[in-house]
């Protein structure tokens, strides 16, 4: 039977370890804030954002909340976080994604601040990142890194193959597995014989978009498995891009969905607001 990889505890720990810090900022009359800014009313957004809230008050981080209409113009919303570049009291900015569609979301996300911008999506994020200086991780990915090394999972000089190459999850997961010395294959959509590829794996990160696609054909034996997708099958229950029943058997260790890769976005969003404070 595999090592099921528990998210909520390792999200847990990363929180408690936060709010010590956070604790820690407060006595020296340190105030960490975010500002979260959603525009129109995405029930899945309201969700995620919610969720934000909830852990930036056990954390104790102040949260900023900016709900704004459906019909807020690109120009409102620009101006808005240039307002919020400028507050000193804001630690972090973060755009709900995604934006509605007369708006666009690589003008959002180039205008924020880069020592605000918690989410590590920006260019110079990720430039940083590339080249090996210091810099805000995209939550996801780092995430991933975290729930391996608290399971105590080697990465180095192993193979590692991440499916997908998102902006958001594939592309900074690849830098951040040669960071920690994998070595990295990247597939995608053009892959040709994807089987063959990820079943050479030691590490096999799942970030596609599609439910349960990947089965036991697709995986090495005793190989680690990390499923970031999240769906919801015929039944109307959460499942992920890993076909985890078929594939459990065959791994090492493996995420669920829920409770795997999600719980560790959030923890790790929380970490970037107080990242800044770590070496002081």
């Amino acid at each position: 039977m595999p090592q099921i990889i528990d998210g909520k505890a390792i999200s847990a720990q990363i929180k408690e370890e936060v709010k010590q810090k956070v604790s820690e900022l407060n006595a020296k009359g340190i105030n960490v804030c975010l500002a979260v800014i959603q525009v129109g009313n995405d029930p899945a957004s309201s969700v995620y954002v919610g969720n934000k809230k909830k852990a930036c008050e056990y954390c104790g981080i102040r949260s900023e909340s900016y709900e704004l209409a459906e019909e807020t113009s690109e120009s409102e919303l620009l101006e808005l976080i240039g307002r919020l570049n400028k507050d000193e009291a804001v630690d972090g900015i973060l755009v709900q994604l995604p934006l509605p569609s007369h708006i666009s979301e690589d003008k959002v996300i180039a205008a924020i601040d880069p020592s605000k911008d918690v989410d590590g999506f920006s260019v110079n994020s990720v430039g940083a990142l590339a080249v090996g200086k210091k810099g805000f991780r995209s939550c996801t990915p780092a995430g991933i890194i975290e729930l391996l090394k608290r399971s105590n999972i080697e990465i180095s000089g192993r193979e590692c193959v991440i499916i997908g190459r998102s902006n958001i999850v594939g592309k900074p997961m690849a830098l951040m597995m040669l960071e920690q010395n994998a070595t990295v294959t990247v597939c995608h959509s053009r892959t040709v014989d994807l089987a063959s590829v990820t079943s050479r794996a030691d590490i096999l990160i799942v970030a596609i978009g599609r439910p349960r696609m990947i089965t036991s054909e697709y995986v090495k034996e005793g190989a680690v498995v990390i499923d970031v997708g999240i769906h919801r099958n015929e039944n109307n229950k959460l499942c992920g891009d890993v076909d985890f029943d078929d594939v459990k058997d065959k791994c090492s260790y493996i995420t669920p969905v829920p409770g795997g890769v999600g719980p560790m976005t959030i923890a790790m969003l929380m970490h970037n607001c107080v990242s800044r404070y770590l070496e002081n």
